[in-house]
């Protein structure tokens, strides 16, 4: 009987908390940005869409990573989530030009039109969640993961992307459930998230594919 007394509860809920924290890490928003330009690549220019999906996923994913890995190293950010939203207006004005960077160099050097929509794709989703951000904590994680799971779902074969679309439902759900369990964002904040990157990915498809 002593499990279900009041330490049992709390070694549940560390247990909780540990596969929350455990989704929440693998799940960030840094592996689906740069995951996904070259999952996108792959799938529809082989090696060479691969080799142009490296660029975007460099200055989209990777450098961004890398300066918040810079900033949380010198106490400029709380962690690498940015749990505090007081620290994200600056970051993201960072991240938007890296982006937009990226996006203007694919043109230039001819990019498949693809993948320029695949990073047209994270500046759209910044651009409605920067100014949401600075007055209410959207959640980044299920707004990037579902604007990824959009984007995949136009790209694979037809009957592939019910399969995409179940699979991304699911994701977003567990981490949307990870992130209230930790206590970083309310259920609200992860459902607005993640109606917001769908909603951005699929407005700028409609445009650009």
């Amino acid at each position: 009987m002593a499990s279900s007394g009041s330490g049992g509860v709390r070694a549940d809920q560390r247990g909780e908390n540990r596969v929350a924290r455990f989704v929440t890490e693998v799940l960030a928003p840094r592996h689906f940005v740069i995951g996904l330009p070259l999952a996108v690549g792959a799938i529809t220019g082989g090696w060479a869409g691969v080799g142009w999906a490296a660029i975007a996923a460099l200055l989209c994913g990777g450098v961004p990573a890398a300066v918040i890995a810079a900033g949380v190293r010198s106490g400029r950010f709380g962690n690498h989530h940015i749990t505090d939203r007081s620290q994200r207006p600056a970051l993201i004005v960072v991240i938007v030009a890296l982006v937009a960077l990226a996006l203007a160099l694919l043109v230039i050097l001819g990019a498949p039109r693809v993948m320029i929509a695949c990073v047209a794709v994270m500046l759209a989703t910044l651009a409605v969640l920067g100014p949401v951000t600075l007055v209410w904590k959207i959640s980044f994680h299920t707004a990037v993961a579902a604007g990824s799971f959009v984007m995949l779902a136009a790209v694979v074969p037809a009957a592939t992307a019910y399969v995409v679309g179940g699979l991304g439902t699911a994701t977003v759900g567990l981490i949307g459930w990870s992130r209230a369990v930790l206590g970083d964002h309310t259920p609200a904040q992860t459902l607005a998230g993640a109606a917001a990157g769908a909603a951005a990915t699929w407005a700028t498809l409609a445009v650009l594919l």
